[in-house]
């Protein structure tokens, strides 16, 4: 089982390969969740996650023969992008097997890494089946000792950064990085606390502790995907039945809000993943007021067109996005007059769209949906008061 001794082992063998991400105080998310919140950088590395960590050290735990037989790995993206990287600088060839709707960006980066990438399948599960079949040493994603070691050398560096932290926040999907900071941190401070956090739609890790072994749940999709896992790992739920403290779960709402938030507000890009701990912090998951929370920002890959389908559904959660359907007569200046009274109100038009023939309009009459950029939920009262007190006949479009 891995232990205190093996994650001190592993965090001197990856030393000077590995970035010493930072751990920044962040003041505004602090006065959001009544603690003092601390953010581990770790979409900083290299590749863009943790998962170098683990990787690294397995990569380094090899064998000459295992390393001439090359390596292959299963991965939604991030882990395979770090085993494409530290094999292929070792001369090491590397084998990727990933789900055929891996994001881009995730793909196009474990290929410029050097990896020969297989994809397969429409989940983690099914590119698993496919690598574990190859004639090359698999390295896995979370279930393996020297992966789990590796990524506890996060929390040790963590504790040397700020060695008065209360409480590490940590994502959970097999379990490899929540398994080893936890075992890194407890060994290192005993009361120290470390809560999990996995998305509600695939909460393996939740089922497996409640079942008290591995088991398979239904597959979901989610925005976090660098933790979409169904079944955690033999070796990692016993570690985190024995030193994660607690596993909570968010929604999908709740991950987009704080991927908006670390972009906006900590000028920082986190997947879903990535984000999930903040997510859980922000909803005040963690029951503390008044102590040092250290929260482990784990990736940062995040496809640019999911990015903007956030960003736009964040401002309408917001209310800094507002669409509304109005009926007007159909004659010329008629939407004149509508622009004028959205223009007194302050708020920007940033896309229309007329309907003659639909929304029961009479032949006399045109629906147009307009689309505004607004300040927040104050602004659009102002804007739909202004719209009643006119005469304008609306509905909100969802």
């Amino acid at each position: 089982m891995v232990n205190l001794e093996m994650i001190e082992s592993a965090t001197r063998r990856i030393r000077g390969e590995i970035y010493v991400s930072p751990l920044v105080h962040s003041k505004s998310l602090s006065a959001i969740c009544g603690n003092e919140i601390y953010l581990k950088l770790d979409n900083l590395q290299m590749t863009g996650s943790f998962k170098e960590r683990g990787a690294l050290n397995r990569i380094l735990t090899l064998t000459p023969v295992e390393s001439a037989r090359g390596v292959v790995a299963a991965s939604a993206g991030n882990h395979g992008q770090a085993v494409a990287y530290h094999a292929t600088r070792r001369g090491i060839r590397a084998q990727i097997w990933m789900p055929r709707y891996t994001p881009l960006v995730k793909l196009s980066a474990t290929r410029a890494y050097g990896g020969d990438v297989v994809l397969h399948g429409n989940s983690y599960d099914e590119a698993f089946e496919g690598a574990v079949a190859q004639d090359a040493t698999f390295v896995h994603a979370f279930d393996d000792e020297a992966v789990i070691a590796g990524q506890g050398s996060l929390g040790l560096e963590m504790l040397d950064q700020n060695p008065d932290l209360d409480l590490i926040v940590t994502s959970i999907g097999g379990g490899g990085l929540a398994s080893g900071v936890a075992c890194a941190a407890k060994g290192r401070k005993p009361s120290i606390e470390v809560i999990g956090v996995q998305t509600a739609r695939l909460p393996s890790m939740v089922a497996a502790l409640a079942a008290g072994d591995p088991v398979r749940i239904p597959a979901a999709s989610t925005l976090a995907d660098g933790i979409a896992v169904r079944k955690s790992g033999r070796f990692t739920v016993p570690l985190v039945r024995e030193f994660v403290d607690r596993v909570v779960t968010v929604d999908e709402g709740d991950i987009a809000t704080a991927i908006l938030y670390l972009l906006e507000s900590e000028k920082t890009l986190a997947e879903g993943a990535g984000a999930i701990g903040v997510a859980a912090v922000m909803r005040h998951l963690t029951g503390h007021k008044g102590k040092r929370i250290g929260v482990i920002v784990s990736g940062g890959n995040l496809d640019v067109t999911l990015l903007s389908r956030i960003i736009e559904q964040g401002m309408v959660r917001d209310g800094r996005r507002l669409r509304v359907r109005v009926t007007l007569p159909d004659y010329p200046g008629a939407l004149e007059g509508l622009a004028a009274l959205i223009a007194r109100a302050g708020a920007n038009i940033v896309e229309t769209l007329h309907n003659r023939a639909h929304y029961g309009v009479s032949l006399t009459e045109t629906a147009i949906d307009i689309t505004m950029e607004t300040r927040g939920p104050d602004h659009v009262a102002e804007l739909l008061a202004a719209l009643s007190h006119a005469a304008y006949e609306y509905s909100l479009v969802e």
